[in-house]
């Protein structure tokens, strides 16, 4: 077993604040940052943090009631270290796949809007395949997966098991009419093999290389994966 102490991840999050035409605001879920980040810190990995602006990544104002903090949350809230990693993100443009070994991106409304089209994004995580590392997301953030191509030119993530925040979940926080796409929808249309368990229970499932967890309760699970497959 290799040492998770020689590996590095990279936690990508999302810049984007505006939560459609609302005048609400979203950004990264906090839960679904923290429970991996302290997964991996405990497991002795390297971290690092970018977002495609770089600086101050949006925090869902959502994330931060006290309905959803856990044993995570309430630790990052008293780490003086990690909120200033979370502060100071590199801009995603000059990542490379061939300094880390595997990326991680937490959910939030936000990627649906920034991490699905951005081409740093899809570029970042196409070199991690092509360099045979994993890719791993949570909730909403495998939409960062949607637009990824194979070296045929297909979707990636057709023909391999996959999930990701469910159309019932997004019906019953009602932004159904919200968010720019159903991310369940989306995995289908491009021949995923979309997999799920009820609204809000733990679900993370891996597929060679692709690793995703379907809700907020799945992000440490997804994170577990991760670690396994690096190890």
């Amino acid at each position: 077993m290799t040492d998770s102490k020689s590996k590095k991840i990279l936690m990508v999050l999302t810049s984007h604040a505006e939560l459609g035409d609302t005048g609400e605001k979203t950004g990264f879920w906090i839960e679904e940052f923290a429970a991996p980040y302290y997964t991996f810190v405990d497991a002795g990995v390297q971290i690092t943090l970018a977002s495609p602006a770089g600086g101050q990544p949006p925090i869902d104002p959502k994330s931060e009631m006290e309905d959803f903090q856990t044993a995570s949350t309430k630790r990052f809230d008293e780490d003086k270290e990690a909120q200033a990693l979370v502060a100071n993100t590199h801009k995603l443009a000059e990542m490379k796949s061939s300094d880390f070994d595997a990326v991680f991106y937490p959910g939030g409304h936000g990627p649906l809007w920034d991490l699905a089209e951005n081409a740093d994004s899809i570029a970042l995580i196409e070199s991690f395949l092509a360099d045979n590392k994993p890719i791993a997301a949570v909730c909403h953030a495998p939409a960062a997966f949607l637009n990824i191509k194979d070296a045929d030119g297909e979707f990636f993530v057709k023909g391999k098991a996959v999930t990701g925040f469910t159309n019932t979940e997004e019906e019953a926080v009602e932004l159904t009419d919200v968010v720019p796409f159903l991310l369940e929808d989306e995995l289908v249309k491009r021949g995923g093999d979309y997999q799920k368990v009820s609204d809000w229970n733990a679900f993370a499932i891996q597929d060679g290389l692709l690793i995703s967890g379907q809700n907020p309760a799945s992000s440490e699970l997804a994170a577990e994966k991760l670690l396994a497959a690096l190890s």
